[in-house]
């Protein structure tokens, strides 16, 4: 079903991947997905559209969001871990949860850690906010991205963090996260009482052998200091819909919240929550074969690269971090990817720190399509 894609059914579509590609464009960017709408969710929104569009019944029951129920369920039934529906927050996306939490628990000009390179709109936040990014650098070894946890421990030391924004799996390496490592995380935040905000949006898109742990899960005193973010905005590409979900465990940040007006940061519709609810429901079948056609993609891109481009394979996500610095292509390779291959990448320049050199690719499409973006990203650099 996944394969049956090709680029001029694709260029009918009216979102922004597709729609920013210019003539003769492939995109391969901004993370959404080319596959088709999970059936469930499809058949949801027509009913929904076809029926009542009126104020949803639980507008009026503080708390009786559907979702929270829901997520709480999934995640017992994914990762055996318990936690309190009554703790769970419905926003329209998660980057604005990321900046609702950080609104309540940071002031302007406290210093929070986060892994770079960085997705770009965390970046932005901080930068929004006037937040003091303290980088925890990803470093690319023998066996793959990882980072040091003595230099983590002595930065927020030295730069009196408040707290640590954990983006797990990761976004652009497509790591996911050790327990040891997320333990390691979990101690020094005990240690120096940090808040942790842990994006786990990506959390249903990793490859087996690798498992998702959600940081939560560590212990009850590490969940006392989590808010967990996630959406099924990434796993069934509904992103378009703007519906998130939080776990807030620590208390502090709850109460805040809930002491602010409760339309402040805005209500999701009642499309995106039957979407939403459709797809944990009932779409597990389509996530099966969406990662199946995934990890196929991650292991043909990583025998088809250009020879010159270093990555290491995702373990997690569908996004493939390029090392393209051996190819002397300078700092911005996904520039000259677009003008010589008619490849749209992201570039990695808006990752942050450690970014130079390397570029972003998207390979959540069809495997013809896929071949035809490496072919061209092989004939640019070696025409």
């Amino acid at each position: 079903m996944f394969d049956d894609l090709d680029p001029e059914t694709l260029r009918r579509r009216t979102g922004l991947k597709w729609a920013a590609a210019t003539p003769g464009v492939l995109p391969a960017w901004i993370a959404d997905m080319d596959f088709p709408v999970a059936d469930p969710v499809r058949e949801v929104l027509r009913r929904g559209a076809e029926g009542d569009l009126g104020y949803p019944e639980w507008d009026d029951r503080p708390g009786a969001n559907p979702l929270r129920e829901l997520f709480t369920e999934r995640m017992r039934q994914r990762y055996d871990v318990a936690l309190d529906p009554e703790h769970v927050r419905v926003f329209t996306e998660l980057i604005q949860t990321l900046q609702a939490v950080l609104h309540v628990a940071t002031r302007p000009g406290d210093a929070v850690a986060m892994h770079t390179p960085a997705y770009p709109p965390f970046l932005k936040t901080l930068e929004d906010m006037d937040r003091r990014l303290v980088p925890i650098p990803m470093l690319d070894g023998a066996n793959g991205w990882s980072f040091d946890v003595d230099r983590l421990a002595a930065d927020v030391a030295e730069h009196g963090c408040r707290a640590i924004v954990l983006v797990n799996p990761h976004n652009p390496t497509g790591r996911a996260l050790t327990r040891e490592e997320l333990s390691a995380i979990a101690e020094i935040a005990e240690r120096h009482d940090l808040l942790v905000i842990s994006d786990e949006i990506h959390g249903e898109l990793v490859h087996a052998p690798a498992r998702h742990i959600p940081f939560t899960s560590l212990g009850a005193d590490v969940a006392a200091r989590t808010v967990t973010l996630t959406s099924a905005s990434k796993a069934f590409n509904l992103a378009g819909l703007r519906c998130s979900v939080a776990h807030i465990g620590h208390a502090g940040v709850r109460r805040a919240l809930d002491a602010l007006p409760p339309l402040l940061f805005g209500e999701v519709s009642s499309l995106s929550v039957l979407a939403t609810a459709a797809a944990w429901r009932h779409g597990d079948d389509w996530l099966a074969e969406a990662l199946a056609t995934l990890d196929r993609n991650r292991r043909l891109l990583a025998e088809s690269l250009p020879k010159g481009v270093r990555h290491h394979t995702p373990e997690a996500t569908y996004l493939a971090w390029l090392d393209c610095r051996g190819l002397g292509l300078g700092q911005d390779p996904a520039a000259f990817f677009l003008d010589r291959a008619g490849v749209m990448l992201n570039s990695g320049l808006d990752f942050g720190p450690g970014g130079e050199g390397f570029a972003r690719l998207n390979f959540a499409t069809s495997g013809p399509v896929l071949e035809e973006i490496l072919r061209r990203l092989r004939a640019a650099v070696h025409e």
